[in-house]
């Protein structure tokens, strides 16, 4: 079986830093769906718009062909102990594939490129490649007594933002809230922890320079 991208994603996140450890974690980010010439079709849409979710089943484009490990360290777990790659949701997989919940904010048929999806709470880079989409079905997706593995007890915990009001300005209004959250969430890779590092995430055109010392997360720049 031979994959063909249908879409490509258009988010706020032009490189892996800073992208949400998972998808729907944070809502206020809003991506589009844009869809190549041969999937342009308005009838392929047609129903789609009466659901609140859909799943994107994408490809890891920045993972070497052929690159994959058995074990893998989840940041989850500080990056120091290991667990086998289909215990995970790491990108170094046999078929590097991922699997997104996402809100579908809006079906768009007559978008100046074709058929275009706005979706919110996707945890991909910007131009990551989209092979299929299905409706989310909350009466056999949703299990609320599903067990969570070694997830369960390894809890995340959020940050406090100090962000001065003079760095925010420079941040388009539009785009604040979903910043706000991304940085919120720790953006940092889970097995750094100096105080002292400045770290420069992008995002949306822009670049944020911060630091993170004792759960406080204090925004330096925005370039």
């Amino acid at each position: 079986m031979e994959l063909k991208p249908i879409a490509h994603i258009h988010s706020e996140f032009p490189e892996k830093f800073g992208v949400p450890r998972q998808a729907g974690l944070i809502e206020a980010l809003r991506a589009q769906v844009v869809f190549l010439p041969d999937y342009r079709i308005k009838e392929a849409f047609r129903g789609l718009e009466g659901f609140s979710h859909i799943w994107l089943l994408w490809g890891f484009s920045q993972v070497p062909d052929g690159k994959w490990s058995p074990t893998v360290r989840p940041p989850r777990l500080g990056g120091n102990r290991r667990v086998g790659v289909f215990a995970s949701r790491s990108p170094y997989r046999p078929n590097p594939l991922g699997l997104s919940c996402v809100a579908l904010e809006q079906v768009e048929l007559d978008a100046p490129q074709g058929p275009c999806l706005t979706v919110r709470g996707a945890d991909l880079i910007d131009g990551t490649p989209v092979y299929d989409i299905k409706p989310y079905l909350p009466e056999t997706d949703c299990r609320l007594d599903a067990a969570g593995g070694f997830t369960d007890s390894a809890p995340w915990q959020g940050l406090e933002v100090d962000f001065p009001a003079e760095c925010l300005e420079k941040v388009p209004g539009e785009k604040r809230e979903g910043l706000l959250a991304v940085l919120a969430a720790d953006p940092r890779p889970h097995y750094h922890r100096d105080p002292h590092r400045i770290y420069g995430m992008r995002f949306g055109g822009i670049e944020v320079k911060f630091r993170v010392e004792d759960q406080r997360l204090y925004v330096l720049a925005v370039e």
